[in-house]
């Protein structure tokens, strides 16, 4: 990291917190809201855990955005539950939903939180689940439908929307990983199809939004892992491509260049012919990403780690961390390559690696691969973190640490000419891991679950003095 690079940010630079329905609101079957597929898969033999009540959002939500006015976060990503606003999908509009939401975006607001709104993050109508889910070009009209109602009712007060939260993890964990519903492991070609539909949808709704005449802006949330060879030699390189293209570059093409490059294609048909699958499009698709592609506003994306690739000649297989063991996680993928651990690099108790020269090398390459992007969110990065509560107090300093160095790894980006507008940590408090359940927390505010009460960790008074200042605050300074 270079040391000349100013320790400061734009005075408009967002310093956000991030939630997500499913995994912060509760209230599961409250006020009319249908089923989803997370629902169904909680309530299954054998379940760890369930949604219920999280973080109970759904009715401490000004609790906390008070509390986020008080420690200087001044942006929350929150997402709608589609099956809040349409219980079964489609069909009718339950008004409960449509005033919840209301009254969450005009809290927001009153405390001087700008609301990021995203339209699904993760949680699908259950009856589309069981109908293919996102497999089934059938639930694109659908989200689209899903879409326009929430900006008829907030596009007035919202002015930054999302289509999708990361549609690689909605391809990866559930067809390739098995660890989100339908638990399928190693079908590369289903999760390539998935993204592919993923990406119609997006583009299908990002037009809608333009031609509605609303004030704000609108782009989507992708995940973007770093993929770096453990030892540069053409075959870890070719590897390293193939993850590439799979997990980040066929859907940046989507939204950025409107088609899929030669390049791209390349690499995923090399991918399908392995493992005997074949993409399945339609001639308009293209049509409506080259549209989509010229009227994208930002790119938000997620940061959490890299993944450092050999080459694999073997069968699949995947073993998910999903306790907190360190050293147990297994990833290497026919047709693909291996994810392999670097001694170099330190990790998390589960098991991804905390690299956050990966961060800065993903925003100078999307500036670089897309030049045609406006600006670019921070829209999650964190640290997952066995805390302690100790004395009424949870000294949370690793994720400080953390979270210094990625914030380190934006001001470089930022000095190198990439445009980034903020920063959203993961998370604003406490709340639901999907396949993790309760144990690995990431928030700014400690959760008691038992009694839902909220305390601010010593990250939160740290957090507050970065946003204050617009600098990377020293945790010396931190007063705890």
């Amino acid at each position: 990291m270079a040391a000349n690079v100013p320790n400061t940010f734009p005075k408009d630079f967002v310093f956000g917190g991030a939630t997500a329905a499913y995994q912060v609101e509760g209230a599961t079957t409250e006020d009319g809201r249908g089923p989803c597929t997370w629902d169904e898969d909680m309530h299954r033999p054998g379940s760890r855990f369930t949604a219920d009540p999280a973080s109970d959002f759904y009715h401490k939500y000004p609790e906390d955005l008070a509390l986020c006015e008080k420690f200087g976060v001044n942006g929350i990503r929150i997402s709608i539950s589609w099956t809040r606003i349409l219980p079964e999908g489609k069909g009718a509009v339950n008004q409960k939903g449509i005033d919840y939401y209301n009254k969450l975006i005009d809290t927001c607001l009153a405390h001087g939180v700008e609301p990021f709104v995203t339209l699904h993050h993760f949680d699908t109508p259950l009856p589309f689940f069981h109908a293919g889910g996102w497999l089934s070009r059938a639930i694109i009209p659908e989200f689209v439908n899903f879409a326009k109602i929430c900006f008829d009712a907030f596009g007035d007060r919202v002015k930054r929307w999302a289509t999708f939260n990361e549609p690689w993890s909605i391809a990866q964990n559930g067809y390739i990983a098995g660890n989100f519903p339908p638990h399928e492991t190693f079908q590369m070609a289903k999760a390539i199809q998935i993204e592919h539909n993923l990406m119609v949808a997006h583009a299908k709704a990002l037009h809608l939004y333009k031609t509605m005449g609303l004030s704000g802006k609108i782009g989507i949330v992708h995940t973007l892992e770093g993929k770096v060879p453990i030892t540069d030699t053409p075959e870890n390189r070719h590897a390293r491509d193939l993850d590439d293209a799979m997990s980040n570059r066929f859907m940046l093409d989507a939204c950025f260049l409107g088609k899929y490059s030669d390049e791209t294609m390349s690499l995923i048909n090399e991918i399908l012919r392995e493992n005997n699958g074949t993409l399945v499009t339609e001639p308009s698709d293209f049509d409506d990403f080259a549209v989509a592609a010229k009227e994208i506003d930002f790119l938000g994306m997620n940061y959490y780690s890299s993944h450092f690739l050999q080459t694999w000649d073997g069968e699949s297989k995947v073993f998910n961390n999903s306790t907190g063991e360190k050293g147990t996680s297994v990833f290497a993928l026919h047709g693909v390559g291996a994810r392999v651990s670097n001694p170099a690099v330190p990790t998390t108790d589960w098991d991804w690696p905390i690299y956050p020269q990966g961060m800065h090398d993903q925003l100078v390459r999307i500036a670089h691969d897309y030049p045609n992007y406006k600006e670019i969110f921070i829209s999650e990065n964190g640290m997952g973190y066995k805390d302690d509560l100790v004395d009424g107090k949870i000294d949370d300093t690793p994720r400080i640490d953390y979270v210094s160095k990625h914030l380190r790894a934006i001001q470089e980006a930022i000095a190198e000419g990439v445009n980034v507008k903020g920063y959203y940590i993961w998370s604003l408090q406490d709340m639901l891991s999907w396949s993790n359940g309760y144990n690995k927390r990431y928030g700014l505010f400690y959760v008691d679950y038992k009694t839902q009460q909220r305390i601010p960790k010593k990250s939160a008074y740290w957090y507050k003095l970065c946003s204050e200042q617009k600098k990377i605050v020293p945790i010396e300074e931190v007063k705890y």
